[in-house]
């Protein structure tokens, strides 16, 4: 055994041992303790490496390395929390762009009813929702839903904005409106 190295585990999880014997005695020893070793030859060097977390975290406890053991679990939570934050930052991101698109065409459907027709030649319920939309772009469907009298859950508030972009259609199509 020549000597190992480990990658720092904020970026990736790789630790490998360069042995100069290929006898593969350092793989059946890793493979005793249940661990699934690699092996390459770099450079006419016999190299062992392990890219499983956790295998390596096996391997630091195996060979008593607690300061590293710690440090490399450490980094492991640290990693998982951020890539948690991302998964978490995206999904909301991803939800926002949905919301603003949505409420986008909505506001363009109640926008050419406007221009074609009038609002009023939608029912009441169905006015009032496109009017509140364009007096509240940024509102949320329940929060539209809120100011209405009675108020309207957020369902039946989305029922009633896509009817209006249905209405939309119809008139671009030159159909008959239907409620």
């Amino acid at each position: 055994m020549r000597g190992g190295v480990i990658s720092n585990p904020r970026r990736t999880y790789h630790l490998e041992f360069v042995n100069e014997k290929n006898d593969g005695r350092l793989v059946e020893i890793l493979a005793g303790f249940g661990l699934r070793p690699k092996n390459i030859l770099r450079g006419g060097q016999n190299v062992i490496y392990l890219k499983e977390a956790d295998e390596i975290a096996d391997v630091l406890k195996i060979i008593r390395a607690d300061k590293s053991l710690l440090w490399f679990e450490e980094m492991r939570v640290e990693k998982a929390i951020a890539n948690n934050v991302n998964r978490k930052v995206n999904f909301e991101t991803a939800n926002l762009n949905k919301t603003v698109d949505a409420a986008q065409v909505q506001i363009e459907a109640i926008k050419f009813i406007a221009k074609n027709g009038g609002l009023g030649i939608l029912s009441a319920p169905l006015e009032d929702v496109a009017r509140l939309r364009l007096q509240n772009e940024g509102l949320s469907l329940a929060e539209i839903g809120e100011l209405l009298s009675p108020p309207v859950g957020k369902s039946g508030v989305n029922h009633r904005l896509r009817k209006i972009c249905k209405i939309a259609q119809n008139i671009q199509k030159g159909n008959v409106m239907e409620e």
